[in-house]
C-alpha cells in the first residue's frame, strides 16, 4: 500500500479551513439596508403624524378625508404608492411602516442592480453613504415622492451603465425604461432631467441594442407623464395652462441661485420658503461643501480601476438631477436633491474606498484614524440633525390634531368643510374636506363657500392678529401655543350647522 503524497499549504488550506466570508454583495447589502429600515422603525415612525403635502397625497385615496385640491405641480405617483396602505386603515402609523419596509427594500433593489458594474466595497459604501444621510432616512417613512425619484434614478442609471458595458440585454432595456417611468410618475421634471443625460450617453455610444435602450428611455419618460398630461387636459386646460400654472405656484422657474438656500436648509429646515433666516449652524453642511471634491476623486480613482465612464455617467446624471432645484427654483428643500445624492454616492465612495485602501497600505494609521473619524462626526451630524427634524415635525402635526380636535369639539364635524391658514392639514386631521378661496389652492369663490355652509358645517381659520374674512359671522375663538405649527388661530363658523351644534352643546 503506496502512501499519497503530501499535499502543499495552497492545497490544504481550503479543505482545513474553509472560508467563513460571505460571497457576493447580498450579505452586506442586506445589512445596510436593515439598519436603514431599523433607524426609520425607532427613530422616525414613532409618534409621526402626516404633514402639510403627505396629507394631500394621502386624501387622494385615503378614506380618512375627503381629497384635497391637487394643485398643478403635484404628481399621483404617490398616491399610488400609498393607495394600498391607505385603503386598508386610517392609521398613520401602519401607513409608515409600510412605506418604511418599502423603501428599503427598493433600496436593496436599486444597489442590487449595480452589482454587475461595481465592487462590493464601493456598492456597500455607496448604499451606507446614501442611507445614512438625514433626508434620505426622514423621506423614507414619508408619503413624498422625493426619495422614490432618488431610488429609481439609481437604479435607472444602474440599467444603463450595465448596457454600455456590454449586457444591453432585454433586462437592461426594459429596467431602464421601467425605472424612468417610474420617476416621472412621481415628479415628470425629474424624469425628464433624468432621462437627458442617460439619453446622452446612450446616442454617442455604438451598439447593435442601443437604440432600443434609447427608445425605452424616452418610452419610460413618455408614459410615467401621460398621467400628469391626460389630467392637464382634463382639469387645466391643456399641458401648456398647467405647466404654466406650476411655474407660477413654484415662484417662477427661470435663473435663481439657491445654492445658498440649500446650505441653510441643511441644519434642519425641510422647507425653506422663503429662505431668508441665518446659518444656524455650518457644521452640518461640511459634507455638502465636500460633496464636489470628493466626487471628483471618485472619477479619478474610478478611471485608474478601469470604471471611470461609470462613476462620470453617475455624476452626469446626479449632476443633471440637481440642476433644477440648484438654479431654477427660488426656494430650498433637502428632499429635492435626494435623486443627485443617491447617484453622487457613487463616485463619493469611490474616493472614500481610494483613501481607505492607502490608508491600510501605509505604516501610519493616523491616515486611517482621520478617516474613520471623518465618518464617524459626519455620521453623528446626520442623526442630530434627524433628531432635531423629527422633533420639529412631531411638534407641528401635534397641533394640526389639535387644532381639528377643537373644530369638533366646536361642532364641525364630518361631513364639514375648512377654509382659511392651514386649511389643508387642519381639515384631513378634522375629516373635513378643505376649499380655499385664493392663492395657491383656490378651488371655490367666497359666495359659494357660504352658500356651502348653509348645508354643511363650515369654519374659516385666521391667524391670530389677522384681518378676519370678509363676510364671515358666528365668531368662535380657541388658541393653542405659539409653536411651529398653525399656532393660536380665531376660528370663524359660517352660519348654518356649525352654529347650530355649537349653540346646542353649550
Amino acid at each position: 500500500m503506496h502512501d499519497c503524497p503530501p499535499l502543499s499549504p495552497s492545497q490544504r488550506t481550503p479543505a482545513a479551513r474553509p472560508s467563513l466570508r460571505p460571497s457576493g454583495p447580498l450579505p452586506w447589502l442586506t445589512a445596510v439596508v436593515s439598519v436603514f429600515a431599523a433607524v426609520q422603525l425607532a427613530f422616525v415612525v414613532p409618534g409621526s403624524g402626516l404633514a402639510w403635502d403627505e396629507t394631500v397625497y394621502v386624501s387622494q385615496v385615503g378614506g380618512n378625508a375627503p381629497p384635497a385640491f391637487f394643485s398643478a405641480p403635484r404628481a399621483r405617483g404617490i398616491s399610488y404608492l400609498v393607495a394600498p396602505a391607505a385603503a386598508l386603515t386610517s392609521s398613520t402609523t401602519a401607513l409608515r411602516i409600510y412605506l418604511a419596509l418599502l423603501s428599503a427594500g427598493a433600496l436593496l433593489l436599486a444597489l442590487w442592480i449595480w452589482r454587475k458594474v461595481l465592487p462590493t466595497r464601493v456598492l456597500v459604501g455607496a448604499g451606507a453613504l446614501f442611507a445614512g444621510l438625514w433626508p434620505t432616512l426622514f423621506y423614507g417613512p414619508a408619503a413624498m415622492p422625493n426619495l422614490w425619484c432618488a431610488l429609481g434614478a439609481l437604479a435607472a442609471t444602474g440599467w444603463v451603465v450595465r448596457a454600455l458595458r456590454g449586457a444591453a440585454g432585454p433586462a437592461e432595456t426594459a429596467g431602464a425604461g421601467a425605472a424612468v417611468a417610474l420617476v416621472a410618475l412621481m415628479r415628470p421634471a425629474d424624469g425628464f432631467w433624468l432621462a437627458l443625460p442617460l439619453a446622452l450617453a446612450v446616442s454617442v455610444v455604438r451598439g447593435r441594442r442601443l437604440p432600443r435602450l434609447c427608445a425605452a428611455l424616452v418610452g419610460g419618460l413618455v408614459a410615467g407623464c401621460a398621467p400628469w398630461a391626460a389630467e392637464a387636459y382634463a382639469h387645466y386646460g391643456g399641458l401648456r395652462s398647467r405647466l404654466h400654472r406650476a411655474g407660477e405656484i413654484q415662484g417662477g422657474l427661470g435663473w435663481n441661485f439657491a445654492v445658498d438656500d440649500h446650505l441653510r436648509s441643511l441644519a434642519g429646515r425641510t422647507l425653506c420658503r422663503p429662505c431668508d433666516i441665518g446659518w444656524e449652524n455650518p457644521a452640518t453642511a461640511v459634507w455638502w461643501v465636500a460633496l464636489p471634491l470628493l466626487a471628483t476623486g471618485g472619477i479619478v480613482a474610478a478611471r485608474r480601476a478601469g470604471r471611470g465612464a461609470t462613476a462620470l455617467l453617475a455624476t452626469a446624471t446626479g449632476v443633471s438631477l440637481a440642476v433644477p432645484y440648484l438654479f431654477l427654483v427660488e426656494y430650498a428643500a433637502p428632499r429635492f436633491l435626494l435623486p443627485a445624492y443617491a447617484l453622487l454616492a457613487v463616485p463619493v465612495a469611490e474616493s472614500v474606498t481610494r483613501l481607505h485602501a492607502r490608508a491600510r497600505r501605509s505604516r501610519h494609521p493616523a491616515g486611517a484614524a482621520v478617516l474613520t473619524l471623518a465618518l464617524a462626526a459626519h455620521l453623528t451630524v446626520q442623526l442630530s440633525v434627524l433628531s432635531h427634524v423629527v422633533r420639529t415635525s412631531h411638534a407641528t402635526t401635534t397641533e394640526f390634531a389639535a387644532v381639528a380636535g377643537a373644530l369638533n369639539q366646536l361642532g364641525v364635524r364630518p361631513p364639514c368643510v375648512v377654509s382659511g391658514d392651514h386649511a389643508v392639514p387642519v381639515a384631513y386631521y378634522a375629516g373635513c374636506a378643505s376649499r380655499q378661496t385664493d392663492g395657491h389652492d383656490a378651488s371655490i369663490t367666497p359666495a359659494t363657500l357660504r352658500d356651502l355652509a348653509r348645508r354643511v358645517p363650515t369654519a374659516v381659520l385666521v391667524p391670530e392678529g389677522g384681518a378676519p374674512p370678509p363676510g364671515v359671522g358666528g365668531t368662535r375663538v380657541f388658541s393653542l401655543p405659539a409653536g411651529r405649527g398653525p399656532g393660536p388661530h380665531r376660528t370663524y363658523l359660517l352660519p348654518g350647522p356649525a352654529t347650530g351644534r355649537t349653540a346646542a352643546t353649550r
